[in-house]
């Protein structure tokens, strides 16, 4: 995939949990998190879930936005969302890492971005050599508690041939 990423919170925390964000450095040139997703990872939510990997992690930059967010984003999207597409169109990002629909759907039919998901991700990082078992990584992702809509799951273990 290559080029440069900017990502939501969710999917660091996804990858966090399975102790794999190193998969991002292993695909992209630069993978860059807005200050407001940085906040919501070091709050870490009621579970905490990946706050360590994410503060031990060294492949993420952390970069503000430079304009005003745009109000439709800063109206229907959470402030980490509107945060992540205002700076992926800021930087021209190649790619934005995003996993909630709605987010994902204004970011590509609104403001014509390149949107990928984690489960899209696993994939790839199993084309590279960098994971073994995209299955293996899903079953610790929704046992940990991450949802995963059950036909994304079935294409992905399609696409990493392990249907």
């Amino acid at each position: 995939m290559r080029g440069s990423l900017v990502s939501d919170t969710g999917p660091i925390i996804a990858l966090a949990i399975i102790g794999r964000l190193d998969i991002l450095q292993s695909i992209f040139e630069s993978v860059i998190i807005s200050e407001d997703v940085h906040k919501e990872l070091l709050e870490g939510g009621p579970s905490g879930h990946g706050l360590v990997p994410y503060q031990e992690a060294k492949c993420l930059k952390v970069q503000p936005v430079s304009s005003p967010i745009d109000p439709l984003l800063a109206n229907v999207l959470d402030t980490g969302e509107a945060s992540v597409i205002q700076l992926a169109r800021e930087t021209k990002a190649d790619y934005v890492l995003i996993d909630e629909r709605k987010a994902r759907k204004i970011a590509r039919d609104i403001f014509g971005l390149r949107v990928i998901g984690t489960v899209r991700i696993l994939v790839e990082a199993k084309r590279k050599g960098a994971i073994d078992c995209v299955r293996d990584a899903l079953s610790r992702l929704k046992e940990a508690g991450y949802w995963i809509h059950d036909d994304i799951v079935r294409h992905a273990l399609k696409e990493a041939g392990e249907e």
